[in-house]
């Protein structure tokens, strides 16, 4: 098993490992302890059913329960079904870390490439410590005293379908809901503080006008664009992806339609390790 960086600020390559097969719970450390240092790793070349991916997706923790907006492979309720082509256009192409309108957000993702694309279709990601500790002091110290308001936002088109169905929108937001969370929270596992805010489902900064809480929350939006904070994956079939959802954003690019893009991927609530020990 080797582990090579991808860029100074995030990323790695692992290569040496077969996905498909058990694995030895050394090799299983291994590969959640380059998450944790890297906050996303990639694997080339695997071959992974959906019952594979998910066997694998649990040496890390607690899956999801079925997403709320996308739907799932038949037979396998917890493996999210991406399909996007010219008549189903993705809604993903912004900054965004998944399901943060949850209490609860997920921990991390497995994601696997079973059709891409001959050009276009690639992943950004970008490293959330490094976007708050590259902001300046003052706006460290205000950002660590804050919590803002989540919720759906960006899937809400979804809901309201071609026909405007408001009553639809309604009830999905009563189930679905909003959170408060920290702006700047503490990593669970490394105890780094890290910007905690995103474009498709940060609403409000809590006690502060509309107006105010706008101009932060551009503010800080514009921030995590820069490139130092990031890196561009370019897939390929059977290529793996698997990120740290508390401490990253990502941002999946739709340059590729009317062409075909299918991904599968497999949401893991609760960090297994971090339950462990506590």
């Amino acid at each position: 098993m080797q582990i090579k960086p991808v860029t100074g600020t995030i990323g790695a390559e692992i290569s040496g490992v077969d996905l498909s097969g058990e694995l030895d719970p050394a090799i299983q450390d291994r590969i959640y302890d380059a998450v944790i240092e890297h906050l996303v790793v990639f694997f080339r070349d695997q071959d992974l059913s959906p019952a594979a991916q998910f066997e694998f997706a649990k040496t890390f923790g607690t899956p999801a329960q079925p997403h709320p907006v996308y739907p799932h492979l038949p037979g396998f309720d917890r493996v999210v079904l991406l399909e996007n082509d010219g008549d189903r256009p993705p809604d993903t192409d912004e900054w965004h870390t998944d399901l943060t309108f949850q209490r609860e957000p997920p921990f991390l993702s497995v994601l696997y490439a079973e059709q891409v694309p001959d050009t276009g279709g690639d992943t950004l990601w970008a490293n959330m410590y490094a976007a708050y500790e590259t902001l300046p002091a003052e706006i460290q110290a205000l950002a660590s005293r804050l919590s803002a308001v989540h919720d759906m936002g960006a899937f809400r088109n979804n809901y309201l379908g071609a026909d405007n169905d408001v009553a639809a929108l309604n009830a999905a937001m009563s189930s679905i809901g909003s959170a408060v969370h920290p702006v700047a929270p503490k990593h669970p596992v490394t105890g780094r503080r890290l910007l905690f805010v995103n474009r498709s489902f940060t609403q409000q900064v809590v006690g502060m006008l509309k107006a105010e809480s706008d101009r932060l929350l551009q503010y800080l939006f514009s921030h995590i664009d820069s490139a130092s904070l990031q890196l561009r994956f370019r897939w390929r079939r059977g290529s793996v992806a698997i990120w740290d959802n508390r401490s990253t954003q990502h941002y999946a690019v739709a340059d590729y339609l009317p062409a075909y893009r299918r991904m599968h991927r497999v949401i893991i609530d609760t960090d297994r390790r971090v339950q462990s020990k506590g």
